[in-house]
């Protein structure tokens, strides 16, 4: 073998040359030359590293792995030769598959912003699913531009950034990636020149060997503020850049459409539950909420000094050579007066410069705003009012083309942001708040009380008239639950109104559990104006919840305390609707369909009762916890449901897929905002076919359900099962996430959503996402006929978006690989044989309904993603379960082993993406 130093990147072997009947199209050419080179820097950087022995013992498993791909041959001769792999190898190796397809991911990512370029210079022809393309179908289905202006203003796209415990990227390795990615953007059309593609290299190289060189996760578990560091990367480093670029784009795409330009108004909200997500995390508490909010303060003041200095050198302009408003001069006289060393501290040849000027005395208030010294910015108002002041003066005075479009930016930056860059959620369990209650109101028969019963006492409580105790002993579940309200008040007074989203009540079943929080805000003082100052959002988990939803809303609806808040918030009510939990009980097609049928009856109910209804959509990463697509997943709501608004978790490596990169950032917020407008403005017709469908699809949740559950918690072997074919006491040790893996119940009933979906996942079988569903679809072509189904699937935008994320999880699935794992556990014989005929039935019949021969056939970017990868997932998964066997064999207590372990959890995740 030649020696690895001897080459270059464009003669090194192609890491992906072996795979076979493989066709880029033409316009991905580019894409498989970036593969090529950077698989060749990454053999290079093995060789260098390690060895080039190791490089060949790489290169000798992955011609096995891609000879079972492409040959059919099976999986034991692969597994044979990894059984016999070192433990001492077995990191290095899984590190080396990883390092391969995260190059694979980098160049896809990129190849992305290439495909948007390409577009953009296209002519006539805008990028589907973006802002003008939806304009365009939108302005010839009538919609006037009077009518898109009166409609934005209601228009709100809102991601909210969670903790995720199952990938948390370490920072020095996302200003690696940054740095790959740069790399691979200079030279996207390849117009480098030699000298400057060499220097590329040497940089991609040098980062590619850094990465290697760095543990890919911390050694303890991290904390809610490394957590709250981790969002702050994206919200201050990616998006912070990205939003005046979306309102740009946004302006220009109207005025491209209907040839009238439009101040777009706020559109973009972003939130975050990291540091105010208590249920279930005892590391979250007030002292968190406070701090997560000054860290994200001090990023947003950080950025908008850095602004501030750079338009100072833009805003140069000098008296004398043009005039400025009167109230700016007025406002520079009093900071002046209040920062007379700032003044000095100007040289005097810039004393000239009232811009300038003006911007140095801002840059003193905002280095003082949120310390305890006079002289700071209140809130962000001051801070735009003295923005907005500057534009004005620059409008008054020929300044339109002088450094306007730079403060621009900053005032769209101010304005979407504040100074606390994402609305902090707050979230707990209702069983907490009820515990509280208990103890303020000295009754202990509290949580045994009907639901009728408490919400008589809490009305006493809310209107003064009951008493309550407003202290409680230190250390206590009441103690605490009344720190997080009034410290939600007084983070309301230093850091804004809008730095505190949404109060959110986990595991909401009745009409008490909302009245439980104005009830408990009463009693801690949360107060403002006579009313409590926050927004209560029942979240909605289990299929049962989802089915009482309605119910629960309209008593609430009904109730003239609550009416009342709710008035005082502008009759707008938000409702969270819980896709993980309601999956992990009653499957896929239960689940979506609980969620389908309870936001057509809750938006009745809200359109009935005067109320704006905003549904809060709690999504994961995998399709098992309503992963997918976000544009196609709105155009599949029911009809009134989106009502222009968009509220949506973003968790682990979600974030960093959608919103790792700025060009990717845009791309995304810019499909979501444009499904919201399509879907709010002109919705699809009423279809009279739909009435049958949906009864169809309950019958056939039904059959799902009952075959689901049948296995999962009603088979008495299936919890050792799980415990054992499945990776799931390594995920319980890995410290990604400062959250405890499970609730207070044991076995899998008290298991979170998370993690029970993760461990699918890792063992490549993806049972989630499909198991219940091929024998209700078998049930439904039996029962309804074929074409009924394919009708559905062709002409229902709910049903074909569930066949959909249902294919892909079946194109990432292995059975094969499944199977050994399902061998380490005792249960094999007497369960594998029933899960890989569901396996079978479901791929089976799915595609029988779609008259398709293979999975994701109309889909050959994401199928060619996927072959790409297999070749390097397989063999980190075959290790895991070698290294599953040898570690359980010695009781666990193998910390190299261990390490090894979470290896491969972290490789597999990253390889086959939607994970968690």
């Amino acid at each position: 073998m030649t020696s690895p130093d001897s080459r270059t990147a464009t003669d090194s072997p192609d890491p992906h040359a072996p795979l076979r009947e493989i066709e880029f199209v033409e316009t991905d050419a580019l894409l498989r030359d970036d593969v090529r080179r950077l698989g060749a820097m990454v053999g290079q950087m093995l060789a260098e590293q390690q060895s080039p022995a190791f490089l060949e013992q790489v290169e000798s498993v992955r011609r096995m792995a891609i000879a079972r791909r492409e040959d059919g041959e099976p999986v034991d001769a692969l597994a044979a030769r990894l059984a016999d792999v070192p433990l001492e190898d077995a990191d290095a190796l899984v590190r080396a598959f990883a390092a391969y397809f995260g190059a694979t991911n980098l160049a896809e990512r990129v190849h992305r912003i290439r495909r948007r370029r390409d577009h953009q210079r296209g002519g006539d022809a805008p990028q589907p699913g973006g802002l003008e393309a939806v304009l365009r179908e939108l302005r010839d289905a009538g919609v006037s531009f009077d009518e898109l202006a009166a409609f934005l203003p209601r228009l709100s796209v809102e991601p909210v950034f969670t903790a995720h415990p199952t990938e948390i990227v370490r920072r020095a390795l996302l200003d690696k990636e940054r740095t790959i990615v740069e790399r691979l953007v200079a030279d996207i059309d390849r117009e480098r020149t030699p000298p400057e593609r060499r220097s590329d290299e040497a940089r991609i190289r040098l980062a590619l060997t850094s990465t290697w060189q760095t543990a890919e996760a911390p050694s303890q578990k991290p904390t809610v503020q490394d957590e709250v560091e981790h969002v702050g990367f994206y919200l201050a480093h990616v998006l912070y850049r990205t939003l005046p670029v979306f309102y740009e784009a946004f302006a220009d795409a109207i005025e491209a459409v209907y040839g009238q330009r439009l101040a777009v108004p706020k559109v973009l909200r972003f939130g975050t539950w990291v540091g105010g997500d208590m249920d279930g995390n005892p590391n979250v508490n007030a002292e968190t909420m406070r701090a997560a909010l000054d860290a994200q303060r001090a990023l947003a003041l950080a950025q908008y000094r850095a602004d501030l200095r750079a338009l100072g050198g833009v805003l140069t302009q000098s008296l004398g050579r043009i005039g400025v408003d009167d109230a700016l001069v007025a406002r520079i006289d009093a900071y002046a007066a209040q920062w007379p060393e700032v003044v000095a501290a100007i040289a005097p040849r810039r004393a000239d410069m009232p811009y300038r000027v003006l911007l140095g005395l801002m840059d003193a208030k905002l280095a003082a705003t949120g310390k305890p010294q006079a002289h700071g910015y209140e809130g962000i108002d001051g801070f735009i009012a003295d923005l907005e002041l500057i534009d004005a003066s620059l409008v008054h005075h020929r300044g339109k083309h002088a450094g306007r479009f730079a403060l621009q930016r900053v005032l769209r930056r101010a304005r979407g942001f504040g100074f606390h860059l994402a609305a902090l959620d707050l979230r707990q369990d209702s069983a907490v708040h009820d515990e509280a209650l208990a103890t303020l109101l000295a009754d202990p028969g509290w949580t045994s009380m009907s639901a009728t019963a408490q919400v008589e006492r809490l009305h006493g409580v809310i209107d003064g008239t009951a008493p309550a105790a407003a202290d409680a002993q230190a250390g206590s579940v009441a103690a605490s639950t009344l720190a997080v309200f009034r410290e939600a008040r007084e983070l309301r007074r230093t850091h804004g109104n809008d730095a505190i989203g949404l109060y959110i009540i986990s595991m909401a079943r009745s009409a008490a559990d909302a009245l439980a929080v104005l009830a408990l805000a009463r009693i801690a003082g949360c107060v403002e104006e006579g009313g409590v100052p926050l927004d209560v959002a029942p979240l909605f988990e289990t299929v049962a919840d989802l089915e009482a939803a309605p119910a629960v809303m309209r008593a609430l609806f009904d109730d003239p305390v609550y009416r009342s808040h709710l008035r005082a918030r502008g009759d707008r009510q938000t409702v969270m609707l819980g896709y993980s939990d309601s999956a992990k009980d009653g499957g896929l097609l239960a689940s979506r369909w609980a969620l389908q049928r309870t936001q057509v009856e809750l938006a009745a109910l809200a359109q009935a009762s005067g109320v704006r209804i905003v549904f809060f959509h709690g999504r994961g990463g995998s399709v098992s916890r309503g992963g997918g697509k976000t544009s196609r997943a709105v155009m599949a709501a029911p009809r009134g449901s989106v009502d222009g608004s968009l509220r949506m978790t973003e968790q682990g490596e979600v974030i960093h897929r959608k919103y790792g990169i700025r060009a990717l950032a845009l791309r995304n917020l810019e499909q979501a905002t444009a499904a919201v407008m399509q879907a709010s403005l002109r919705p699809r017709p009423a279809d009279p076919r739909e009435a049958r469908w949906r009864e169809i699809t309950a019958e056939l949740a039904g059959v799902a359900r009952a075959h689901y559950r049948a296995l999962v918690y009603d088979e008495p072997r299936f919890d050792d099962y799980f415990r054992a074919a499945t990776p799931i006491d390594v995920i319980e040790r890995l410290h990604i996430g400062s959250r405890p893996s499970r609730r207070r119940n044991a076995g899998i009933r008290g298991l979170r959503a998370i993690p029970w979906v993760f461990a699918w996942a890792q063992n490549r079988s993806g049972l989630t996402a499909w198991y219940g569903v091929g024998h209700a679809l078998r049930h439904g072509v039996e029962t309804h006929g074929r074409d009924a189904m394919a009708e559905m699937a062709r002409d229902w935008p709910f049903f074909g978006t569930l066949l959909d994320d249902l294919e892909m999880t079946l194109a990432k699935s292995d059975l094969a690989i499944f199977e050994r794992y399902s061998r380490l556990a005792d249960g094999h014989a007497a369960l594998f044989p029933g899960i890989a005929d569901e396996f079978a039935r479901t791929r089976d019949t799915l595609l029988a309904i779609r008259d398709e021969d293979a999975l994701l056939t109309r889909d050959p970017r994401l199928r060619l993603s996927i072959r790409l990868r297999n070749p390097y997932v397989d063999p980190i998964s075959l290790l895991q379960v070698e290294l599953l066997r040898r570690w359980r064999a010695g009781g666990r207590q193998e910390d190299d082993t261990l390490r090894a372990l979470l290896a491969t959890v972290n490789g597999i995740a990253a390889g086959i993406q939607n994970t968690g």
